[in-house]
């Protein structure tokens, strides 16, 4: 799920219990909820998934399959099913999980999801986490801001994105909250505002080249 916006959930005598959303989450543990349209998922979703489990010291990430992005066309996504089964393929371990849950709760936007878990789950430490491409269009996300004071985020770094990701309006709106990666495992502690960008090894695989090579047979 990529933006914020007006709560547009089920109703709550229609919603589904924690239970129902596909995950046992308990007090105390430390997940990330990676949200995204995976279309296709590829190496370089769990390239940025791994690398916030160990560098984070989380005990889960999900994957959090989008219905849809607002920002791409309906007609070049592909069912939601077919995303599903592609994460689950690069989703490697038991501490990776990948969750259907935005369609469950009917929730449009990030928001809205990130309320609504936190609401579920008190107790468990949500990190929002995001390759560094999403950073650079951040503030595109309807109510991005909220986002940044809901829960800490991780930005993993992506190729061709670090320069517009470092001087990005949502970097510098939220510098003062950035930590250093040296503290990256501390940040499912910290109070939001706060924000780590993490270097390393880069992926270079991608969706939207993967899309193309597809079109061209």
């Amino acid at each position: 799920m990529w933006f914020a916006g007006p709560a547009r959930l089920v109703p709550e005598a229609g919603r589904p219990n924690a239970q129902r959303l596909g995950f046992h989450l308990e007090a105390g543990m430390r997940v990330g909820l990676f949200g995204g349209s995976f279309n296709p998922a590829h190496e370089g979703h769990a390239h940025v998934a791994e690398t916030a489990l160990h560098r984070l010291n989380l005990d889960k990430v999900i994957w959090l399959v989008s219905p849809q992005n607002p920002l791409k066309s309906s007609a070049e996504t592909r069912p939601l099913a077919e995303r599903l089964a592609g994460a689950r393929l690069r989703a490697r371990g038991s501490s990776m999980i990948v969750s259907d849950a935005e369609t469950r709760l009917g929730s449009q936007y990030t928001i809205d999801t990130l309320r609504v878990l936190r609401a579920r789950y008190p107790g468990v430490k949500f990190v929002w986490v995001m390759g560094a491409d999403s950073l650079a269009t951040f503030h595109r996300w309807r109510g991005w801001t909220q986002i940044m004071r809901e829960v800490p985020v991780a930005v993993i770094s992506r190729p061709w994105a670090a320069l517009k990701s470092r001087t990005s309006p949502a970097a510098r709106r939220f510098a003062h909250a950035r930590k250093p990666a040296s503290a990256a495992a501390t940040l499912p502690d910290a109070t939001a505002p706060a924000w780590v960008y993490l270097t390393g090894p880069l992926n270079y695989a991608s969706s939207t080249a993967m899309r193309e090579r597809q079109k061209r047979g």
